[in-house]
């Protein structure tokens, strides 16, 4: 079990990793680059290279964060001409400072007429990507977090886009929990129906990480709100108990990407999930 959270690359990319561990981190994430923005980032590889020795010398582990701009279903050619740079970036920068995998975000329907439209373009933007991406880094898709029924929340649907990309090695899975939540893939009293599920997909084959976030508001609500993991969220402790004991997150790093604040700091998080679950 590798508890962790999400920091910043302000200090530059060793920086955040020596912070991770300052501040009682077994595994980190971060964005490689402005989160905002596809712009293409000539980075510091010398700062990468000491990042990835850091991490190994420490044995933490780290994935990164796609900016938010990127879409798996670009609506022009120029849109996937840009998402396509920006993910070979993002791939490289994060292999370069040791990360696992860059998480990329379902896509997004684009046409109510036609559904299978967004799961095709989806699957060529990943081919298109991965067929130029050669490193140890993995793309890792994560569930979405809209209403029951929205395109991304089912483990059915990323099982499936793994399957029929052309590189399906090369591409893994972020299970949000937050986004599981709000979806009511996981609805806080039956994560043995969703291990069963999982298990008979093949999905936690290849689960990289989980998102650990509680969730502001009730179970298919549709909304994407994360709170802190024992403070004002709906996901009680006995319901994050049954999550701990299945055996396979023991070996995934799971990473916070809860409010940090003053009053509940990460490192105050990290320090209680220490403790509830000691082997963590």
């Amino acid at each position: 079990m590798k508890f962790g959270c999400h920091v910043s690359i302000r200090d530059g990319y060793l920086g955040a990793a020596q912070y991770a561990t300052k501040i009682g981190a077994k595994a980190y994430q971060y964005f490689p680059k402005n989160p905002r923005s596809l712009s293409i980032k000539d980075f510091d590889r010398s700062d990468a290279k000491e990042c990835k020795n850091y991490c190994q010398d420490k044995q933490l582990v780290s994935i990164s964060h796609s900016p938010y701009p990127t879409s798996l279903v670009p609506t022009t050619d120029k849109k996937k001409k840009q998402v396509v740079e920006s993910l070979l970036n993002d791939l490289h920068i994060s292999d370069s400072c040791g990360s696992i995998g860059v998480v990329v975000h379902f896509g997004k329907h684009i046409d109510a007429q036609d559904p299978l439209a967004s799961y095709q373009i989806m699957i060529q933007t990943l081919n298109t990507v991965l067929g130029q991406w050669n490193g140890d880094c993995k793309i890792l898709l994560e569930n979405n977090a809209g209403k029951p029924g929205t395109i991304g929340t089912t483990l059915e649907e990323l099982v499936q886009v793994r399957k029929l990309s052309n590189y399906p090695e090369k591409i893994g899975f972020c299970f949000d929990t937050c986004h599981a939540f709000a979806s009511g893939l996981w609805n806080g009293n039956n994560w043995q129906g969703v291990v069963h599920n999982g298990e008979a997909l093949g999905y936690f084959d290849h689960l990289q990480a989980i998102h650990l976030n509680n969730s502001k508001y009730p179970t298919a609500s549709g909304k994407d709100r994360h709170a802190n993991i024992f403070h004002h969220g709906h996901i009680s402790k006995e319901q994050w108990q049954d999550l701990m004991e299945y055996f396979m997150v023991k070996k995934i790093p799971m990473i916070m990407e809860t409010p940090n604040h003053q009053e509940i700091t990460h490192q105050r998080e990290l320090a209680e999930l220490h403790k509830t679950w000691p082997e963590g």
